[in-house]
């Protein structure tokens, strides 16, 4: 807290006046985070002990260099008396040798010896604090890496037993925040806050103490302000939380149309509406400045506020420790020392007030965690996991009497029956929502089934690893994944230390290896984050070659020649082509002009295959396919909706 001179403008009491996240069970949590400490318990206690020593060493500090005041003091009074007594003779006449043999009365005004040894004792009590805090920061900081070095690794086990339908009804951003964010706020938690509530807690103590120590009468006086300071917290930082509230809301706003803006601003262009979209602008700015003015003003004003209060009290105290002292009831380096313990009184209280709303968010945070932690693991491999040998898995694949559901009010798919013969390519066609991708998911044991079961050259695939199931599938998807690394880093990402030149004979096999070769460092080009640094074509050639160097048995392919020319179309069907040969395919079709060819053709509706067979044997059926099939040419719009 600031001292007579006034303090900082927005100090402490800013942040009481902002929102607090609250768990939703703040014991219940505090326990469990408090259970993770349990490994570091011996090294918790030496940072308590380490707190109590550096900050009651600290605190002795103004006592001791009270006394050195005192003692300054004495040499001072003892100066004026030697004087006054000169003085007095000399205004009684008193006779010459009576004035110069009081002249000469050998008297130690200042007992600098005595001081030096305060001041020696000052410095070695203030090291000694020093020593402690150093030793305790750097003990905390172990304490708390150590802990959230833990949890990070749980939560990161966590994750990898997690089934797809966790990740898909959450946003990366969220899941991230819980990994990144809340880990962060608790190792700072852990690190700071703590350390932070015990000194100012054992400082609370100490400091009213050594005040009732040194007069209990000065003492009431001082703890009068507490509740006179507490009421104006309170009352300021309950106004200030509406105003910080609001604030966040008109950040949120304005970030929102700012991304959306930037997101979409050749659009805003083209339409003409770069007017509407700066006046938005303006009028959510002007709410932001409204309310973060408002919220920064009340906000700072607590601690002018504060030292108002805490000033008038360091009136009375000094106007009732001069009348003690006048008394010979304390020494005058008592008032020193008292006032410099009412500086630091309230301090630790307002640190205290501050701790304990971070500690809400720092379970808040840990709640989230916990969530992760908490949440329904996938079904675990079995011991007596089937071990396939890949080169000889000839990829016959059945469905027998699967049925499927998301949510178990609602059925999705009902008693589904396929049987894929070996080197056969399957389309899989149907309006959104009809099931397609979740057969790919099913297949891959992304989600488990309900009833039925699904079969890899007559083993059920329950009775795999996921590695090993997973293993015998190669991916080419719509939305391709590349990674910040090299062209030939990334083609060789299928497989364990691939050489170089098979590498880059899966980019020929992908019609890849002409634009590679084309680009300045060749396969040596790094890509960036978003492999922007190449064309959606090029990417998705990239992500062929993968697939090929791989060599699976079965191949899952979802089309994505939408967004390309025609040229680089035709390059990613012949390498789609060349993929394919001599494997189980299966293929989530949105050009139906593209599938004529498929071995099977599924077409699915509401989670059931309603037709089955080749391109000809569905058209001449005249049913749901050839309504797809003949809309993709009459209306080109429905192929979008349909796919």
């Amino acid at each position: 807290m600031g001292g007579p001179m006034g303090g900082r403008g927005g100090g402490p009491g800013g942040a009481l006046g902002r929102p607090v996240e609250k768990a939703k069970d703040f014991k219940g949590s505090l326990k469990r985070l408090s259970s993770y400490l349990a490994p570091q318990k011996t090294r918790f206690f030496i940072v308590g002990i380490l707190a109590i020593v550096s900050t009651v060493f600290s605190i002795f500090g103004p006592k001791v260099l009270g006394k050195a005041t005192t003692k300054i003091a004495d040499g001072v009074i003892a100066r004026y008396v030697y004087l006054a007594k000169i003085q007095a003779a000399i205004n009684q006449n008193a006779p010459a040798s009576v004035v110069d043999h009081l002249r000469q009365e050998p008297i130690l005004l200042f007992d600098f010896g005595y001081i030096g040894k305060i001041i020696i004792l000052m410095i070695v009590l203030y090291f000694i604090s020093f020593l402690c805090s150093y030793a305790m920061s750097y003990v905390m900081a172990g304490v708390s890496q150590r802990t959230v070095y833990a949890m990070r690794n749980e939560v990161k086990e966590k994750l990898d037993r997690l089934p797809l339908k966790y990740f898909d009804g959450r946003t990366h951003g969220e899941i991230l925040s819980r990994v990144t964010n809340d880990m962060d706020t608790i190792a700072t938690t852990l690190q700071q806050s703590l350390t932070q509530l015990i000194t100012s807690v054992v400082t609370v103590i100490g400091i009213l103490l050594m005040m009732l120590s040194i007069s209990p009468v000065m003492t009431l006086i001082a703890l009068v302000t507490l509740p006179a300071c507490g009421a104006m917290t309170v009352m300021i930082a309950k106004k200030s939380q509406t105003y910080f509230s609001k604030q966040q809301k008109s950040l949120g706003e304005l970030n929102g149309h700012v991304e959306e803006m930037l997101t979409g601003h050749k659009i805003v262009k083209a339409f003409g509406h770069e007017k509407e979209s700066v006046e938005t602008f303006r009028k959510v700015n002007d709410e932001l400045y409204r309310a973060g003015w408002k919220a920064q003003f009340m906000s700072g004003i607590i601690m002018p506020a504060l030292n108002f209060i805490n000033n008038l009290g360091y009136v009375f105290v000094c106007i009732i420790g001069g009348l003690l002292v006048a008394k010979k009831a304390i020494d005058i380096g008592d008032i020193q020392a008292f006032i410099q313990y009412m500086r630091q009184f309230t301090q630790p209280i307002v640190q205290t007030a501050n701790i304990a709303n971070v500690l809400q968010s720092t379970v808040a945070s840990a709640e989230r965690v916990f969530e992760v932690l908490d949440e329904e693991e996938q079904i675990p491999d079995g011991t007596d996991a089937v071990i396939f040998d890949k080169e000889h898995v000839k990829g016959e694949v059945r469905f027998e009497k699967v049925s499927f559901r998301y949510k178990e009010e609602v059925s999705l798919i009902e008693d589904l029956n396929i049987h894929v013969k070996p080197g056969q390519m399957v389309a899989i066609v149907g309006p959104t929502g009809a099931g397609k991708t979740t057969l790919i998911n099913l297949l891959l044991r992304f989600y488990e089934l309900n009833k039925g079961r699904i079969t890899i050259d007559g083993s059920d695939i329950t009775k795999m690893t996921r590695g090993d199931l997973r293993g015998l599938f190669g991916m080419v998807l719509q939305d391709t994944w590349l990674y910040k690394g090299t062209i030939l880093e990334n083609i060789g990402y299928s497989l364990e230390n691939p050489e170089k030149d098979k590498i880059i004979e899966a980019a020929k096999a992908a019609h890849a290896d002409h634009f590679i070769r084309s680009l300045p460092l060749g396969y040596d080009t790094i890509l960036n984050e978003e492999a922007s640094n190449i064309s959606q074509g090029q990417k998705q050639l990239l992500t062929i070659a993968r697939a090929i160097l791989a060599d699976p048995p079965i191949l899952i392919l979802d089309e994505a020649t939408s967004s390309v020319d025609t040229r680089t179309e035709a390059l990613i069907q012949r390498a789609m082509s060349t993929l394919m040969k001599g494997r189980t395919s299966f293929v989530i079709a949105h050009r139906l002009s593209t599938i004529k060819n498929a071995d099977m053709i599924l077409v699915m509706k509401n989670g059931s295959v309603i037709e089955q067979g080749t391109h000809d044997e569905l058209i001449s059926k005249k049913g749901f396919y050839e309504e797809l099939y003949n809309s993709q040419f009459t209306n080109p719009n429905v192929q979008e909706e349909e796919a």
